[in-house]
């Protein structure tokens, strides 16, 4: 049994379990990290690295790490036989570019820098069961595969940071709140001779062999290593859409595509591998006395895009904030700034997002209001903004129309 007590246990090294884990290193607290696998190891995922989530990995010191990967400039949306490409806005506190980092050498590259900033890194361990007492969390059961046997590991602060299944979360009591939108998607690798491209691709209007329209939207993203990402995204806003099989909603668009890409099955490099994602901050609670769940684990993915690796990133920094404050103090209840940071920060964002995935999940008004959106530069980059959560301090009040907006809309669609 181990006798050393840490600071902070994080349970899972993903995105935020990692960002948690460096900042309180870089404060110098003690930080165990229990991952399930062995980095480097695979998850589904874009792979897109969006101007936010470059903010937080350059203030984690990986500035020089990123530049040995693909640098792109923005979003080329195509939809109705429309095709617009969009440069990263300018803002005072994101840079104008994204990267698209395969999450294979992304989550190793993070994890390994809480690491070198004083973390310690069990791999292959999985925290099974919470150690309580008198009810509150003071560490956990930890599966060593390497040892074959159980440890029992305690800590001041325990982070829920293991994805969006959730295991160890499920046992503290989180649970996804289902009146919130849920995501689903699909992504594979395919060899392409643009995988070096300075745009990452979204296609809003995706249609069968037959020219049917298809419920969700697909990406392809250069990875610029010889291959392109390909995948699509559905939400459980669109009617019907547990009876869709996404497999088949990936070949109609594999098959659709733009054929420059060479998209087909001789192509591919693997077997396309799927997931479903909690959005919206929809997994909850996110605060118990002595512990904070991040990233998926707190159902943190933007309901905009589905993209979560940024917001990973930076509710794991506010976790660290939150627990470096309980330490500081040696009051727990601090933790509860944990859950006001959400609230201030993406709580009206969230909230627009789940209205307005609501509303284009009747297909006819997805199909009118990406036509009329297309139609329109301005417009779609203003969209681009709201969607990527990049608006300027400036611009609150256009984001609060936008809300009312969406609120009237969803008012008004039929059914």
């Amino acid at each position: 049994m181990a006798t050393e007590i840490y600071d902070a246990l994080i349970v899972g090294g993903g995105p935020a379990g990692a960002a948690c884990a460096y900042w309180l290193a870089e404060s110098g607290r003690r930080v165990l990290i229990v991952e399930k696998k062995r980095f480097p190891r695979d998850k589904t995922c874009g792979d897109g690295l969006t101007p936010r989530a470059v903010r937080q990995l350059n203030d984690m010191g990986l500035a020089d790490r990123l530049s040995d990967h693909l640098r792109y400039d923005g979003l080329r949306a195509i939809a109705h036989g429309v095709t617009l490409e969009m440069p990263w806005p300018d803002h005072p506190d994101f840079p104008s570019y994204g990267y698209v980092v395969r999450r294979h050498d992304l989550d190793d590259m993070v994890a390994a820098n809480a690491v070198k900033a004083g973390a310690t890194l069990w791999s292959a361990s999985e925290a099974r069961t919470p150690v309580l007492e008198h009810g509150i969390v003071r560490g956990a059961n930890v599966y060593r595969k390497d040892d074959g046997g159980d440890t029992e590991v305690r800590a001041r602060f325990v982070v829920v940071a293991d994805g969006a299944n959730s295991r160890f979360g499920r046992e503290l009591g989180t649970a996804r709140n289902r009146s919130y939108p849920l995501g689903m998607a699909i992504r594979g690798y395919f060899k392409s001779p643009y995988h070096d491209e300075p745009w990452i691709e979204s296609h809003l209007d995706i249609r069968d062999r037959e020219g049917n329209h298809l419920p969700g939207y697909g990406w392809i993203f250069p990875v610029g290593d010889g291959t392109i990402n390909v995948g699509c995204g559905l939400l459980s806003t669109f009617k019907g859409w547990k009876d869709i099989n996404t497999t088949k909603l990936m070949d109609a668009f594999s098959a659709t595509a733009p054929a420059r890409w060479r998209i087909s099955p001789e192509t591919a490099t693997c077997a396309p591998t799927g997931g479903r994602l909690p959005t919206g901050g929809s997994v909850m609670p996110h605060v118990g006395p002595t512990w904070l769940a991040v990233g998926d684990a707190a159902g943190s993915v933007n309901p905009f895009n589905g993209e979560g690796i940024s917001v990973a990133y930076e509710t794991g920094r506010i976790a660290a904030q939150s627990i470096e404050l309980a330490l500081a103090h040696d009051d727990g209840l601090a933790l509860q700034t944990y859950e006001q940071q959400l609230q201030d920060i993406y709580g009206l964002y969230f909230k627009t997002a789940r209205l307005f995935v609501q509303a284009i999940g009747n297909p006819a008004v997805m199909r009118e209001l990406t036509r009329v959106g297309m139609q329109s530069r301005p417009l779609m980059e203003w969209v681009l903004r709201i969607m990527a959560n990049l608006l300027r301090p400036d611009e609150l009040g256009p984001a609060e129309a936008a809300y009312k907006m969406v609120s009237q809309l969803v008012r008004v669609v039929p059914g």
